[in-house]
Parts: C-alpha cells; sequence; structure tokens
C-alpha cells in the first residue's frame, strides 16, 4: 500500500497566510493539516507516501525531510493545476501495481484507518452534509456500496458528500480512467476531477464500500479554520511543552504552546495553538492560531488566525476613572 497526498493548491481562500505558507501547513491544534494525515496513514503501517506539491511546493519538502526522516517520499510537481485527476496521473509511476491510499492534503477526518486497510473492497470515505452542492456527492446503496459520484452537482441525489479519502485497490483500471477522462477531455468546473474518474470505474465494475466518517474537519476558510482547531482541542487535549518561560500567566485549557515561547503577564485559553518560539506579553488570547516566531504585545485577541514572523503591538493605558463613569475604549 502507497500512499497519494495531493497538496499542490494554492488555498486561495486562507490568504493572505497561503501566499507564503502552503495550506497543508497551517497550524492546526499544535500540529498541521498534512502532519495529522501522515501521521494517521504511518501509524497505520504505510511507510511510503507520494506528494504532489505545486504552489510553495519546497516548504511541504522541507516539512517532511525535517519531521518524517525515516520514511520514503517521493514529491511531484504539478505545474499546471488541471484537476484532482490530472495531480494523480502524475503518480502513476511509482505506483505499479501496488494499492492505494488516497488522501487530500487539505482534509482532515477521524476514521479506522486500520479497518480501511484491511477491507477487501476499495472503499471511498463520505460524510452526511446539510449542503452537498460544493462537494463531490455519492448515491449509496441499501448494501452500503457506492453505485454513483457526481462533482457539486446542482441538483444533487444525495446528500452524502466525498470527504477526500480513497482507497483503491483496482490501481490500474484507475489510472485507465484517469486517461480516458483526460483523452476525451471530460471535466467537471473546468477541470480533470477524480470524482469523474471513479465514475468511470463505478461504470467498469468496480465495487466501492462507503465509509462514513466520524468526523470531518473543514480547513478552507479562517472561520472554520478555528473552529476545528478548538475540536481538536477539545477532543484530545492540548499539550504546553516544557522548555518554555512563563511568568504571571494563566492557562485556560485545552491549549497547545509549542517549544521555545516566551509568555508573561497574560491569559492564555481557551482553545488557543501556538506555534514555536513565538513571545506573547500581556495579553489575552483565546480562541486564536498563533503562528511560529510571532511576537504579540499589549494585545486581546479573539477569533484570530496569525501568521509566522508577525509582530503585533496593541495600547496599554493607565487609567484613574471616578464614579457614574462610562468608557469606551473600542
Amino acid at each position: 500500500m502507497k500512499a497519494i497526498i495531493p497538496v499542490a493548491g494554492a488555498g486561495t481562500k486562507l490568504r493572505p497566510h497561503t501566499y507564503t505558507q502552503p495550506k497543508a501547513l497551517i497550524p492546526l491544534a499544535g500540529k498541521t493539516i498534512l502532519s495529522i494525515n501522515v501521521d494517521q496513514l504511518h501509524d497505520a503501517g504505510i511507510n511510503e507516501f507520494i506528494f504532489i506539491v505545486g504552489y510553495l511546493g519546497e516548504k511541504i519538502q522541507d516539512y517532511i525531510k525535517e519531521h518524517y526522516p525515516s520514511l520514503t517520499c517521493h514529491y511531484l510537481f504539478q505545474n499546471e493545476r488541471k484537476g484532482t485527476a490530472h495531480a494523480i496521473d502524475l503518480a502513476k509511476k511509482f505506483i505499479g501495481n501496488d494499492e492505494v491510499f488516497i488522501a487530500l492534503g487539505d482534509t482532515i477526518c477521524e476514521y479506522d484507518v486500520a479497518k480501511v486497510l484491511a477491507c477487501e473492497w476499495s472503499v471511498l470515505g463520505v460524510k452526511k452534509v446539510d449542503d452537498p452542492r460544493n462537494f463531490g456527492v455519492a448515491e449509496i446503496n441499501e448494501a452500503g456500496f457506492v453505485t454513483s459520484v457526481v462533482e457539486k452537482p446542482s441538483i444533487p441525489k444525495s446528500n452524502m458528500a466525498l470527504v477526500g479519502l480513497y482507497k483503491i485497490k483496482e490501481t490500474n483500471l484507475l489510472f485507465d480512467c484517469v486517461a480516458e477522462i483526460m483523452e476525451k477531455n471530460i471535466k467537471s468546473h473546468d477541470e480533470f476531477n477524480l470524482t469523474d474518474a471513479l465514475e468511470c470505474m463505478i461504470s467498469k465494475g468496480t465495487g466501492f464500500k462507503a465509509l462514513k466518517v466520524e468526523n470531518w474537519f473543514d480547513c478552507g476558510r479562517k472561520e472554520s479554520l478555528i473552529q476545528s482547531n478548538a475540536t481538536l482541542l477539545e477532543k484530545f487535549g492540548g499539550t504546553i511543552a516544557e522548555a518554555n518561560k512563563f511568568e504571571n500567566t494563566i492557562f485556560i485549557p485545552p491549549v497547545s504552546i509549542a517549544q521555545g515561547c516566551d509568555i508573561k503577564n497574560s491569559i492564555i485559553g481557551p482553545h488557543v495553538a501556538i506555534g514555536e518560539n513565538t513571545i506573547v506579553w500581556s495579553s489575552i488570547v483565546k480562541d486564536s492560531i498563533i503562528g511560529s516566531f510571532a511576537k504579540l504585545y499589549d494585545l486581546v485577541l479573539d477569533d484570530s488566525l496569525i501568521g509566522n514572523d508577525t509582530e503585533i503591538f496593541g495600547e496599554t493605558r493607565s487609567l484613574n476613572i471616578g464614579d457614574n463613569t462610562e468608557l469606551n475604549l473600542g
């Protein structure tokens, strides 16, 4: 079993952060979106990974080499953004006849990875959503098999969305179907989409078992990313690295504080993740994600996403206020 992780997207909905940082490396609950995916698959026994990179792809390579030196990794550049099917096609030369597990690099799900890998069928991850029009949609029969998939339908026939997890046993047919849709110029929303290749496989007799994931975390926008950070911290708890200096500071759990942070005269939490070597002085921070090497002084932050190497100064006030007074310092 080999894993393919496409991480070539520009992450335009998370700008300005993704101008300098790949979306997959945005911090989340003390990790990154990418590391959560890699850890899930590696812990289940997958040791060979193929990363489809593009925008800021060198940072993906540097991150993996630093944090996962024991893995066998290949990096392929998707210089033209032609869609997920085109990205998967690039990995063909590394797959051979091996089974593959495809996990989209901007997706985080909770599910039993070992159970999926042991399944005798190919598997598609799904989750019920309120409005499936922005996702790939799967129709599922009573036996739990996927009978049809379509990408972002205007009139969905199901509310089961594809969550970006695919275990494929019939890899030769997968690449044949990818080649077929590209040769016939079959596109969804002006891209060669993996969903169309899967529909081709279904039409040729492939049986896909539907996997209903426990949770699916949306990492596409600032608001949903902060909510996902809070949910993951609540579920798994936070960690506070020992090599930090704290002075006169209160932590309201759950929080995640990376190594090398200098925090004093502050209140941190709940639901705060702070990257390594960050300074926070005289501040109140809750429900926020703070990048590495940031410097925050005299701030009150709520529902905030702060990038790496950012320096922010607030304002300190000294007040002498009498009775029956109303102030608005907004």
